[in-house]
């Protein structure tokens, strides 16, 4: 998402939450979190945020909104950004990475279901003896579990 920031001197508190689409203790909490924030008061105590206190906001946003980075999180990448800037101020911002999904992962039944029975690379004699190997301590350990549940059920069945 691309905010056009207008072309202003000075911008009230307003006009920033109205362009971060944040409310005003949202803006005035980040202010105290990260330091980078700091826009200056006039003579009546109201802040005035210039362009690079907006841009900072628009960026504080999206680390912590869109990237789904913590409060800890975004101060380190922003103080990172930060220096980085200052130490090669010619050279280019590399492109940021895409932005976590908030989607839930698939289930591992649907990822295993979509893919084949079948594996490209085919398997040796000493693959497959080791793979009957540990089917066997597999079943081993299913009956292990499997004597337990009994036991636990016939201490619950004794103690009704």
């Amino acid at each position: 998402m691309t905010v056009t920031i207008p072309e202003k001197l000075f911008f009230k508190i307003g006009e920033v939450c109205d362009l971060a689409g944040v409310q005003a203790h949202v803006l005035r909490y980040w202010e105290t979190e990260f330091p980078m924030l700091a826009p200056q008061k006039n003579r009546a105590g109201q802040r005035t945020y210039r362009r690079r206190d907006v841009e900072m906001a628009l960026r504080i946003k999206e680390l912590l909104y869109d990237e789904q980075y913590t409060i800890a999180g975004a101060k380190k990448r922003l103080a990172n950004e930060l220096r980085g800037a200052h130490r090669e101020p010619s050279t280019a911002i590399s492109p940021k990475p895409p932005a976590r999904s908030l989607r839930p992962p698939p289930s591992l039944a649907a990822r295993f279901a979509a893919q084949p029975a079948t594996t490209d690379t085919p398997t040796n004699s000493n693959q497959r003896s080791q793979l009957r190997d540990l089917a066997r301590r597999l079943r081993e350990i299913l009956d292990l579990l499997d004597e337990g549940d009994e036991k636990i059920a016939a201490r619950r069945s004794k103690r009704a």
